[in-house]
C-alpha cells in the first residue's frame, strides 16, 4: 500500500503529465466553460479516489484516459445539474497558444479549435472518445485498452468517426 504522501506526489506528477488529456476529454463532453470546469474537477476527484486501486497493468496514460473518459460518460448521463458554485480543487490550464503567432493568428487558431470541439461534441460518445485518443497520438493498442475493445474494432470505429467528423467539418480545412 502506498502512503498518503507518495500517493499525493504521484497524483501531482501524473496531473502535470496528463492535464491536457483531462481538459480535452472535459471539453469534448461539455458545452459551457462552467460545465467543462465542473467535469475537470469530477475527473480529478475520480482519479484521486481511484489512484490507490491502480495496479500497473496499463500505462499511466492509458489508465488516466480510461478514468477520464468513464467519468465523462457517467457525468454526461446524469440528469441533475451540476452545482454552479464549486471551488475548484485544481485549475487545469487552457490550451496553449502556439508560439510565434500574432494575436490575429492566435484568434483564428482558437476559433478553429473551438469549431473542432463543437464537431466532436456532435459525435456519438464512443466516437468522440476515439477521436480524442487519436488526437493525442495514442496507438490502436492503447486506445483499445482505454475503451476496452479490440484493436481491430478501434480501427473500424475510428475510421467511421473520422468520416463522421469530416462530414461535420465540411468546408473546414482540417486534416486528420
Amino acid at each position: 500500500m502506498v502512503d498518503d504522501e507518495n500517493l499525493e506526489s504521484l497524483f501531482k506528477s501524473w496531473l502535470v503529465e496528463h492535464n491536457g488529456a483531462v481538459l480535452k476529454v472535459a471539453r469534448a463532453y461539455t458545452l459551457t466553460t462552467e460545465d467543462c470546469q465542473d467535469l475537470v474537477q469530477e475527473i480529478l476527484l475520480q482519479v484521486w479516489c481511484s489512484l490507490p486501486q491502480f495496479q500497473g497493468r496499463a500505462s499511466a496514460s492509458t489508465w488516466f484516459y480510461r478514468v477520464a473518459i468513464n467519468t465523462a460518460l457517467g457525468w454526461h448521463r446524469k440528469e441533475h445539474r451540476r452545482r454552479a458554485r464549486q471551488k475548484p480543487v485544481l485549475v487545469v490550464e487552457d490550451l496553449p497558444v502556439s508560439a510565434g503567432l500574432d494575436s490575429a493568428q492566435q484568434l483564428v487558431q482558437r476559433e478553429a479549435v473551438e469549431r473542432l470541439y463543437a464537431a466532436i461534441r456532435q459525435l456519438a460518445k464512443t466516437e468522440a472518445a476515439l477521436v480524442l485518443l487519436y488526437l493525442d497520438d495514442l496507438s490502436y493498442r492503447q486506445m483499445a485498452e482505454v475503451l476496452g475493445i479490440s484493436e481491430s474494432n478501434v480501427g473500424v470505429k475510428l475510421n467511421r468517426a473520422k468520416k463522421a467528423l469530416g462530414e461535420l467539418m465540411k468546408g473546414e480545412s482540417y486534416e486528420f
